[in-house]
């Protein structure tokens, strides 16, 4: 070994034999020991509260961005069901034309020409039917539903029965999906 080794050694066992006879030292040096620790501590405490405090904010982020991604999804399908729906309400009063035509076409004598319109006017219910469009069912006597029915006048119930149900429907009325897109128009009787 060196001298300096030596020497450091040496003043090493010095420093331990003096903190071992003089209680004071001691004490000095754990009180500062302990400090450091308790700082250390705090220091530790702190830094779990904002790793907390970040980790609350992740989760609230995380959270709202899934219920964002959720309801852009339900618009987009809603969008999908629903996108032709101008289309198909331009083409509702060509429905309403050929169930005329069909009408006074039943009471002519050309029933080849009865036929053939009758076969155009099936394959245009039948592709709109494919796009999800429905007629709604109403028939007279049925119970009058503001939510769905459009009363267009009201007239003397034929009898008391009658009262408050629907005596005549003038125009069909569709839903496309679950959304009505024209209200069947209806006399109701009063």
């Amino acid at each position: 070994m060196s001298k300096k080794g030596k020497v450091e050694e040496m003043e090493a066992e010095l420093n331990d034999s003096q903190v071992a006879e003089n209680p004071e030292l001691n004490e000095e040096t754990s009180a500062e020991a302990n400090m450091e620790e308790e700082g250390e501590v705090a220091v530790e405490d702190q830094l779990r509260a904002e790793l907390a405090k970040e980790k609350d904010k992740f989760l609230r982020l995380f959270a709202e961005f899934e219920n964002f991604k959720k309801r852009t999804s339900k618009e987009r399908m809603d969008l999908f069901k629903t996108a032709g729906q101008e289309v198909i309400v331009s083409l509702l009063p060509v429905m309403d034309d050929f169930d005329r035509a069909l009408k006074e076409l039943s009471k002519s004598e050309d029933k080849e020409m009865f036929k053939g319109v009758e076969l155009i006017s099936n394959k245009l219910k039948e592709t709109l039917k494919s796009k999800g469009l429905e007629q709604i069912e109403v028939a007279a006597g049925d119970a009058f539903d503001a939510e769905v029915h459009d009363a267009i006048t009201q007239i003397p119930a034929p009898n008391k029965k009658m009262k408050g149900k629907i005596i005549d429907v003038v125009e069909k009325g569709f839903r496309l999906g679950e959304r009505i897109i024209r209200h069947p128009k209806v006399v109701v009787g009063n």
